[in-house]
């Protein structure tokens, strides 16, 4: 594997979900792979799970690892060709990415939409920059529009916790009070539309998400109606993908929030969240912190999903 940024890139599922089952029984069985190879994270954009679970990831397969926070403790990277570099970004990332390259054997990049530019976002030219010019195996810690290493912990999760072969999964729109990304939904519906899961998204109008991440889910405009007889709930806010309200908020409608209302509606269903989750907005209280909250799991199998996916990179270097 040189690249991970979407499903197609972990082949067949099933055994990938395997390989991750094997991999979360024994952590360290593969520790001999990464030794004396370094796994260096750029981070364009803050997080928690992400840096803490991958950079575990990669210390459990033997890996030095070393982190970078661009906007903290590096100098300022311009991204755009043909500027006049007059202002106060000091280099350009046309260079800082193969000098990076230098320095270690695999790359993780999380840099966030911007929402000045949609075809600056949706092509992916920050994550491309470092695919193209790194000379390095690159995987996405969350890019412009897609969050691969996420959805792959949601699937792993739901693996774990399905009641039959077949469970109805729905991708439900929350409000929120910023404009967020559509990476982490997009990732998410790239995996539910790969898996044996009955998919459906729902959301207001005005939120469909790229038909390139939607394809075949079912999309429902009533959330009552998507809710009923699922098995799982997966709660999250994006902001509109379409124009001309690309990255703007249409929405603040609170009778989208999850409550033990709307998940009465579902077949005992299990509730998934990312995280951060802004609580009595996406979802209640009491929901979130009920046996059927697989949140924290959750957020443990984003340990498994980045080691998987850097196990496979150290095995075809």
């Amino acid at each position: 594997m040189k690249t991970y940024t979407n499903v197609k890139d972990l082949g067949d599922l099933n055994l990938a979900i395997k390989e991750a089952l094997e991999v979360k029984k024994n952590r360290y069985a593969y520790k001999h792979l990464g030794e004396n190879k370094t796994c260096l994270m750029v981070f364009f954009n803050s997080s928690l799970r992400t840096r803490l679970s991958t950079q575990k990831a990669a210390m459990n397969l033997g890996m030095n690892t070393m982190v970078l926070d661009v906007n903290q403790g590096a100098w300022k990277l311009e991204t755009e060709r043909g500027v006049i570099m007059d202002g106060d970004k000091s280099e350009h990332l046309l260079e800082a990415v193969p000098v990076m390259g230098q320095f270690c054997d695999i790359i993780g990049v999380r840099s966030f939409a911007r929402f000045e530019n949609k075809a600056f976002d949706y092509e992916e030219t920050i994550l491309n920059q470092f695919i193209k010019y790194s000379g390095k195996p690159v995987f996405s810690m969350e890019s412009g529009t897609v969050h691969p290493l996420q959805a792959f912990a949601d699937l792993i999760t739901i693996e774990e916790y399905k009641k039959k072969e077949r469970p109805k999964v729905v991708l439900s729109w929350a409000p929120h009070p910023r404009a967020l990304p559509q990476a982490v939904p997009n990732s998410f519906a790239d995996f539910m539309n790969e898996a044996n899961v009955d998919f459906v998204i729902t959301h207001p109008e005005g939120y469909e998400l790229a038909e390139q991440f939607a394809r075949n889910a079912k999309i429902e405009y009533n959330q009552d109606k998507a809710f009923e007889g699922a098995d799982f709930i997966y709660a999250k806010n994006w902001s509109a993908y379409q124009d001309p309200n690309y990255g703007k908020i249409l929405s603040q409608d609170m009778s989208w929030t999850v409550d033990s209302k709307k998940m009465a509606l579902t077949n005992n269903a299990f509730f998934m969240h990312c995280l951060p989750v802004r609580r009595n907005m996406i979802v209640t209280d009491d929901v979130i912190e009920s046996p059927t909250s697989l949140v924290i799991p959750e957020a443990g199998n984003r340990e498994i999903s980045a080691q998987v996916v850097i196990k496979r990179m150290l095995e075809a270097l």
